[in-house]
């Protein structure tokens, strides 16, 4: 009888303490949990101005606007009725009517020049375009304030330069800082300080057009007037809906001027002239807190739904 000798079954090997690691994907979802806050944590400081300054005064202005102070009676809540005031304001509707003829007639004049001096500086065609660049540009560069006193005192009949003009030469320039004249005015100071700006943004365009899309205008024999509509405005098309979009939050914005004038024109600026200055009166002269945000955020959404306005519009166009 032969007695066989079974052998015990073969043991699992013992993976060592050290390679028991976590599993794949609660590994991945530690990694981008990490991720994610770190990439929050580059974030923050930028949220956190972004909150203090921007959020924070409109959820500000917002607050007021629904609130009426009084000397008697204190604080009231009183809901939308400052928004039915200011649709129902004349005084507000005139100073949006002024601005939007001063959008409509300026912010053209603008563009076109800043478009045409653009294309004359592309076009290497003309004599000392560095120079002629940086002095188109150099008025940008001067703060508002400046520049409307110093416009303010070449427009004065009695003590700036039109006066001397009128004096030495006999003639009869109109007062530019008359009622009728006022608003033109301001449009030259905004067009002189802002055709640089938009000069720069119209000149960096054509920067990114392939050389060979002019090696073919050269093959094909085309002009210049035909390289400029056929090559250099679909480039840019997207710039000027950018500069028309900033252009138009800048007009509706208007402030600086009309309130440094005011001071040489009293008779032809009032204190309610544009939406902005009137805000500014109701809330530091007049002590109408509530009010005076109420016609700032009505002023901010009408802004910001007309440049929406234009942005589709322009990007359709180049659709």
């Amino acid at each position: 009888m032969t007695n066989t000798i079974t052998s015990p079954p073969a043991r699992a090997p013992r993976t060592p303490h050290s390679a028991r690691t976590t599993p794949a994907p609660r590994r991945q979802r530690s990694f981008a949990s990490r991720a994610r806050w770190t990439g929050w944590g580059f974030l923050a400081p930028f949220m956190a101005v972004f909150l203090l300054v921007f959020i924070a005064p409109i959820a500000y202005s917002i607050y007021l606007s629904l609130f009426h102070t009084q000397l008697v009676g204190g604080t009231s809540f009183v809901g939308f009725d400052n928004y039915l005031r200011a649709f129902s304001d004349p005084v507000f509707w005139g100073g949006l009517l002024r601005v939007s003829l001063f959008l409509a007639i300026q912010v053209p004049i603008m563009l076109g020049i800043s478009l045409l001096v653009a294309l004359a500086v592309d076009s290497g065609r003309l004599y000392g375009s560095d120079f002629f660049r940086i002095s188109v540009f150099l008025p940008y560069a001067v703060p508002a304030v400046v520049a409307s006193l110093m416009w303010g005192f070449m427009y004065g009949t009695r003590f700036g330069l039109v006066g001397q003009i009128n004096e030495f030469f006999g003639w009869s320039i109109p007062d530019l800082l008359g009622p009728q004249i006022i608003l033109a005015s301001i449009g030259n100071i905004v067009t002189w300080e802002f055709v640089g700006y938009n000069m720069l943004i119209f000149y960096a365009a054509p920067r990114v057009i392939p050389s060979s899309l002019y090696e073919a205008a050269a093959i094909d024999g085309a002009g210049q007037w035909r390289v400029i509509g056929a090559i250099k405005i679909p480039a840019i098309r997207g710039a000027l809906v950018v500069a028309t979009i900033f252009s138009i939050i800048g007009g509706f914005q208007l402030f600086n001027e009309p309130s440094i004038l005011q001071a040489l024109a009293p008779n032809s600026i009032t204190s309610a002239y544009t939406p902005n200055l009137y805000a500014y009166s109701l809330s530091f002269a007049g002590q109408q807190q509530n009010y005076s945000a109420t016609v700032a955020i009505v002023m901010g959404v009408i802004t910001m739904v007309i440049a929406y306005a234009v942005q589709l519009r322009g990007m359709r166009k180049e659709a």
